[in-house]
């Protein structure tokens, strides 16, 4: 699924190094917001990837509402990756999440060229995802107590 509206997000893309100490922060806090309060998972975020990937980060009005990690073939698994997904509450439901997920693919593919893409998602969005050009790869496992699947993009998909 591609957008082609202008966009509704100011984008920042770095490495982990780069974060200032206030984009780490706030990073954390979002992804503690979605991830541990709203969904309630009780899970160690903090998991000695961050590091070594790259970041995007969805800025509206000064605010950062939108995360994503785009994470090397090897580290979790053996295609690049694009993990911890997030979108503030306010900020859904306005196409943040779709321009997130297009700009992700889009600097995964500027750092590792056209490649497969793996994501571990959660099973309630597999139709998101689809739209995207991902498919089912493997079984439904809980996670955190919420259904996940493996999902694969090959390079040439949509």
């Amino acid at each position: 699924m591609t957008i082609n509206n202008p966009m509704l997000l100011d984008w920042q893309f770095q490495t982990f190094d780069t974060l200032t100490n206030e984009a780490v922060y706030q990073l954390l806090r979002l992804r503690n917001e979605v991830f541990i309060v709203e969904q309630k998972c009780c899970f160690q975020d903090l998991d000695n990837k961050d590091q070594q990937c790259h970041h995007l980060l969805g800025y509206r009005e000064g605010k950062l509402v939108a995360v994503s990690r785009i994470v090397p073939a090897g580290l979790s698994y053996i295609y690049p990756s694009i993990g911890r997904i997030a979108v503030a509450r306010e900020a859904r439901g306005i196409g943040a999440g779709v321009e997130l997920l297009n700009v992700s693919i889009e600097k995964l593919e500027m750092l590792y060229g056209k490649s497969m893409i793996r994501i571990g998602a959660q099973l309630y969005l597999k139709r998101f995802y689809e739209s995207f050009g991902f498919r089912q790869s493997g079984d439904i496992y809980l996670e955190d107590e919420i259904e996940h699947i493996e999902m694969t993009r090959a390079f040439d998909a949509v």
